[in-house]
């Protein structure tokens, strides 16, 4: 199943995304998460890729096996800033052979180890160059996904260049985008009220991290450019290492913002989940009412 497609009538999106473990033992839990969830009915789930391809069998294999062992539409993660083209299409057309519709096309993050990095000549060096090389070659048989930073991506001087450049991406033939994450609605209604005004249309999808684990998330946040709310932080801190209270002040504060953002006319929620399952089900638990009643209506 497309997503695309499924966006494009109406279908109001449930969606989780997963990585690739490094371990049999990790995959072992993987599943066990995926089982967990697939009772939800999700629209779709995802798998990510690592940087520089460093997950590039991994994430095959998972997306392979989800495919085949469950009844959920998967997406691959794809980036482009360490292969060939030759490479891209090699992974595109393996994609289309065991069956995958649906690709998030991404620039990726540099490896982080080869400080020297350069990429292979002729590869796609930003995301709008891959998402153009997927339609050149293979047509609509994908539908491509993008990312897009509310707050801008860490690379972008303001907020109109980010714009701009996220426009290219819908330009070249993205079907729709999901969110990096955010904690601060606003800058999910200014972003989408500016690409409203520069005419871009196609889904936005916001991208919801529980925070389970204080310490790990700010890491997240500070790298991708994420804000906090000075409250949030002063709740969550005096109880960094208790699991237990920060999950339930995390998920609190997640199922405030999912309510703020079904108020609002979303077209769906997709959730960071970190591989895991408890935090991501008693969100889904606290507004499955109001999820419900959006998915079982069609315009």
């Amino acid at each position: 199943m497309k997503i695309g497609e499924l966006l494009k009538k109406g279908t109001f999106s449930i969606s989780f995304e997963f990585f690739p473990p490094k371990t049999e033992e990790g995959e072992r839990e993987l599943f066990d998460t995926i089982k967990s969830l697939e009772c939800l009915s999700p629209t779709f789930v995802s798998v990510t890729y690592g940087a520089g391809g460093s997950t590039r069998d991994r994430t095959k294999r998972v997306v392979e096996r989800i495919h085949q062992q469950t009844h959920m539409t998967v997406m691959a993660h794809l980036t482009c800033i360490a292969h060939s083209r030759e490479e891209i299409i090699s992974i595109l057309r393996e994609y289309k052979e065991i069956g995958i519709e649906n690709i998030l096309a991404l620039r990726g993050d540099l490896p982080a180890n080869m400080p020297n990095f350069k990429p292979p000549d002729g590869a796609c060096k930003h995301a709008n160059e891959l998402v153009r090389l997927i339609r050149s070659s293979f047509g609509e048989h994908f539908s491509v996904g993008v990312a897009s930073y509310p707050e801008g991506h860490p690379e972008s001087p303001n907020m109109e260049w980010e714009i701009r450049y996220f426009k290219k991406k819908v330009m070249e033939g993205a079907d729709f985008s999901i969110t990096q994450m955010f904690f601060i609605n606003d800058y999910y209604y200014r972003f989408i009220d500016m690409c409203y005004k520069e005419g871009i249309d196609i889904p936005i999808i916001p991208g919801i991290m529980p925070i389970t684990n204080f310490r790990q998330i700010s890491k997240f946040a500070s790298m991708c450019g994420a804000t906090i709310p000075d409250d949030l932080i002063k709740r969550l801190e005096p109880h960094m290492d208790d699991q237990e209270e920060t999950t339930k002040i995390g998920v609190e504060f997640a199922i405030k913002q999912c309510e703020d953002l079904l108020k609002n006319g979303v077209p769906g929620l997709h959730f960071y989940t970190l591989n895991k399952s408890r935090a991501t089900l008693e969100i889904y638990q606290a507004i499955k009412d109001k999820v419900l009643a959006l998915r079982s209506y069609l315009p």
